[in-house]
């Protein structure tokens, strides 16, 4: 078999309701702190879910965002380019030296801007057509955090943008990965942003009764395998990490996180919002992304769960696991960082991602936290309420949107 690219993990940035810098963020994962708590961008007393995991103390002007930009970009775009800029930094490139011709972007968002929609929207019906924004459009499409990311540090490499729902940023990494191996890029800025808690946003969940109503104690309300668990958390951020060529991080001798060796995509075909109720899209996804890393399913220390805390999602995420992994099933550690981050929807994948790679640099596996009651469905490894020390060489992260849409990324570490 051709010996593929090898792909590595140079750089990593974070925005999100557990913190906005990679230590801060990571430090409360490793604590296991939740991000969690009431609303507070809108009044949401009328609404049966008054909770949230909003971004804290984020200044657009750290990143060198002028008052102009600010009111040209919708805060998903905020949240990318922030992240981006993290990610840049941390990976030590010198843009100076650089072929920025052979740098690209692609940054996956579900949903892209309500917020804009929702307050030109008001324009519209009290002032009339002529006094709506001529940034309306710009700020609400989802390919606007890949464009403006570019835009910023002059990347002509190729830039697209995936839009798969919650799995739109593990997607969106994933593609940017094949673009490397194909040898179209040297380096790819890749991963999900997300902004959506406004009251459009918020009632379509309720109305789909996929969100949680613990309005009492939002910091346990998020319950990923819980048998109490009764929806999931809407969150808000991005994850956006530096892939490169083996030999582009090489020859300028960058410090690796981890090297990415697998990626799976399917689709559940099923419905548009439940899943496979027998697993078989999630884990085809798993098997192929196994097969693509030449992995075999026991060599897999780590996964990065979907873990949503809805009653479906979990049991069947399990079911899925288990089909793929076997008896292996029960000894693989697994947890969901969303029971303290919450869930960044188009976002997630890009932050989970993040972990996997934390986690391979500290040996060290972040937990799912308020598990308290066990549910027969969810029977694995859950690494429960506390990080655990172990030997993690090989991760895998899963991510499962609405649609159907199934994507599974494993990162290794690097040797």
């Amino acid at each position: 078999m051709e010996d593929k690219q090898k792909v590595v993990v140079t750089g990593l940035g974070v925005i999100s309701a557990v913190g906005n810098d990679i230590p801060t963020f990571w430090e409360a994962l490793r604590d296991s702190r939740s991000g969690i708590g009431p609303i507070t961008t809108f009044d949401a007393s009328d609404f049966s879910c008054r909770i949230a995991g909003e971004v804290k103390g984020f200044n657009p002007n750290l990143y060198g965002l002028s008052i102009k930009d600010i009111r040209r970009m919708d805060k998903f775009v905020q949240y990318a380019i922030a992240a981006s800029k993290q990610a840049v930094l941390d990976a030590g490139l010198d843009l100076d030296k650089e072929n920025r011709d052979r740098i690209g972007v692609l940054i996956g968002s579900g949903i892209g801007s309500l917020y804009t929609i929702e307050e030109e929207h008001k324009v519209l019906l009290q002032k009339g057509p002529s006094k709506v924004s001529p940034f309306l459009i710009p700020m609400l499409i989802v390919n606007e955090a890949s464009g403006q990311v570019a835009i910023t540090f002059g990347f002509r490499g190729p830039n697209s943008c995936v839009a798969t729902a919650c799995a739109s940023g593990s997607h969106a990494i994933g593609d940017a990965f094949k673009i490397i191996q194909r040898q179209d890029a040297d380096v790819m800025i890749a991963g999900g942003t997300e902004s959506c808690i406004t009251p459009l946003g918020v009632a379509g969940f309720c109305a789909l009764k996929a969100l949680s109503t613990n309005n009492d104690k939002p910091q346990m309300a998020s319950r990923p395998f819980d048998l109490k668990r009764d929806g999931f958390v809407m969150a808000e951020g991005a994850g956006i990490v530096i892939l490169e060529s083996l030999e582009h991080a090489k020859k300028r001798d960058a410090k690796i996180y981890a090297e990415i060796v697998g990626y799976g995509m399917s689709c559940d075909a099923y419905h548009i919002t439940a899943p496979d109720p027998q697993g078989e899209g999630a884990a085809i996804a798993m098997t192929q992304a196994l097969r693509d890393a030449r992995l075999n399913p026991e060599e897999v220390d780590y996964i990065n769960a979907h873990g949503t805390s809805t009653k479906l999602n979990d049991a069947i995420e399990t079911l899925a696991i288990k089909k793929v992994l076997g008896s292996y099933a029960k000894r693989v550690m697994v947890s969901s960082t969303k029971s303290m981050t919450g869930h960044l929807l188009g976002a997630a994948g890009g932050v989970e991602f993040v972990v996997c790679c934390l986690a391979i640099r500290d040996q060290v596996i972040p937990p799912t936290i308020n598990y308290e009651y066990p549910d027969p469905d969810c029977d694995l490894d859950y690494v429960p309420n506390t990080a655990r020390c172990a030997k993690v060489e090989v991760c895998m992260s899963n991510s499962l949107g609405f649609g159907g849409h199934n994507a599974t990324l494993i990162v290794k570490k690097f040797k």
